[in-house]
């Protein structure tokens, strides 16, 4: 797709679609519609036909709603969208309004449309994070996964080829520019890691996975190492050896590596669960919905993703991805309830339930990191069915030792537009994952129990700074939404890159 700016007259524009916005009034004595600086331009030009339709109350300025008006050769446009953005606008909220003008043009027929939806004038630093946000909306919202129909793998009919950005002031094309390119970047990267999670099971297995990886490290100049299934047994990871040997698929263990950073420091590292399907293994799950499993690497797509954005955006910080992937199937050789594992840095672990199996291949990967010296670290996976019950499928949980990593990865996700909230880790939640003949148990009491499956991985770190990102309600949306259709959302791939810039030297 071609984006670019566009400094031309706004009522001499040709486009198929522009689209501006307006916003509820939010205060106690208010009512009504506020239309931006650019939509009060069209307005003119449109002899006050926005106003009248705001002040009737056909248009009430919510988030998302929206409303279509063909101009009928008024201005050189064939059509305005007006979006709202609620009664309070943040980069988010034109983040989503943009997803949704996008989303609604696509399936219009539209094949140029240009957003000019900035409320902040002429503030610099405002106007490029709101360039950025309107970018990386409508870049999220064209997103669809229809390689595998072959109806509209035949059919360009519905796909946007242009999308413009609007700016009055030509003085600022170059800091626009620069926004429209990051928001670019990050949305591609997202758009990456909804790819990986939405792939078959039978094409994404973890070689793979792997495959995919070097692909992309390749392309974006990552160094890059994958071990086999020798390799990691020579590395004694237990963890994901015995969730892969029910499998007739081999385990992989991916390595990507950003040098943007001094040369002596280790830097941040980003692990993701790569479990590229999950029957449950012996402790087999139910039928019904086990074909979302293939969205088990939800964690591992996520860091791969941030990896190519940050490869993109070059902060100066050394990043380090690690993502252990296999899957997990009951067999006759498959692992069972009772045994015990051996994990890398040596803990055993007994095995109550061989659906807890994300934990054990983190394991042996927060192992690993904590052995080459990595500082901070961050887990992401898609662990818990708890944490879907406790925060939805809106909010990721957040486990760790640290409190101020803690706070720089919800601040991360606040510029990111994605939200986090920190679970309790105290001592006693450590009690029911103590076992009688293990150092630890694969699973506490259903009490609690994301926070005790975080509990679990803690003892895989030791003292160096790290967080835990259970993504299991937020990876995946099981119905379509005017922002975005069902499938992969591509959660964390924009605040983990947001988080190295923030951790950047």
């Amino acid at each position: 797709m071609n984006i670019h700016v566009t400094t031309q007259a706004i009522q001499g524009l040709q486009t198929d679609a522009l689209v501006v916005a307006a916003a509820r009034k939010a205060g106690k004595d208010e009512q009504g519609v506020q239309l931006s600086a650019l939509a009060t331009t069209i307005d003119g030009a449109l002899e006050g036909l926005l106003s009248e339709i705001c002040t009737s109350g056909e248009f009430k300025g919510g988030l998302g709603e929206l409303l279509t008006l063909h101009t009928m050769g008024r201005i050189a446009a064939k059509r305005v969208i007006l979006i709202g953005l609620g009664s309070k606008v943040t980069t988010q909220s034109l983040r989503r309004a943009s997803a949704v003008a996008a989303r609604h043009l696509q399936n219009t027929g539209a094949q140029h449309i240009t957003l000019a939806l900035q409320w902040s004038g002429t503030q610099e630093q405002a106007r490029s994070s709101e360039v950025q946000a309107e970018v990386e909306g409508a870049l999220l919202g064209l997103y669809t996964f229809r390689m595998y129909k072959q109806s509209e793998n035949t059919s360009t009919d519905k796909t946007i080829a242009q999308l413009g950005v609007f700016l009055e002031d030509a003085t600022a094309q170059t800091i626009v520019e620069q926004a429209i390119e990051q928001g670019r970047v990050l949305a591609e990267a997202t758009n990456f890691a909804r790819n990986l999670v939405n792939e078959p099971p039978n094409v994404l297995t973890p070689t793979e996975l792997a495959n995919r990886a070097v692909g992309m490290a390749q392309r974006f100049g990552l160094e890059y190492e994958v071990f086999d299934k020798a390799k990691i047994t020579e590395l004694k990871m237990g963890g994901i050896l015995g969730v892969a040997q029910g499998s007739a698929e081999p385990p992989q263990f991916i390595v990507l590596r950003y040098r943007g950073g001094q040369e002596t420091d280790k830097g941040l590292a980003l692990v993701g669960k790569g479990i590229t399907f999950d029957t449950g293994g012996i402790s087999i799950k139910p039928a019904a919905g086990m074909d979302e499993m293939k969205g088990d690497m939800g964690g591992a797509a996520a860091v791969l993703g941030a990896m190519q954005a940050i490869a993109a955006l070059k902060p100066r910080i050394n990043v380090t991805a690690l993502v252990p992937t296999c899957e997990n199937m009951p067999s006759g050789t498959a692992y069972r309830p009772g045994d015990i594992l051996r994990i890398s840095n040596g803990k055993t672990i007994e095995i109550v339930n061989t659906d807890a199996e994300g934990r054990l291949i983190l394991a042996d990967a927060l192992s690993y990191a904590v052995k080459e010296g990595f500082s901070p670290i961050v887990d992401l996976a898609t662990l818990t069915g708890a944490i879907v019950i406790a925060l939805g499928n809106i909010t990721t949980g957040v486990f760790s030792n640290d409190e101020q990593l803690t706070n720089e990865i919800i601040a991360a996700g606040q510029i990111a537009g994605e939200k986090f909230w920190a679970l309790p880790m105290d001592e006693e939640y450590g009690e029911s994952i103590k076992s009688d003949i293990a150092d630890i148990k694969q699973t506490g009491s259903r009490a609690g129990s994301s926070i005790t499956a975080a509990k679990i991985l803690e003892h895989f770190v030791g003292d160096t700074k790290w967080a835990h990102l259970d993504i299991a309600g937020t990876s995946y949306l099981d119905s379509k939404k005017p922002y975005q259709e069902k499938g992969a959302t591509g959660v964390a791939v924009r605040t983990l890159a947001e988080l190295a810039r923030k951790l950047a030297v």
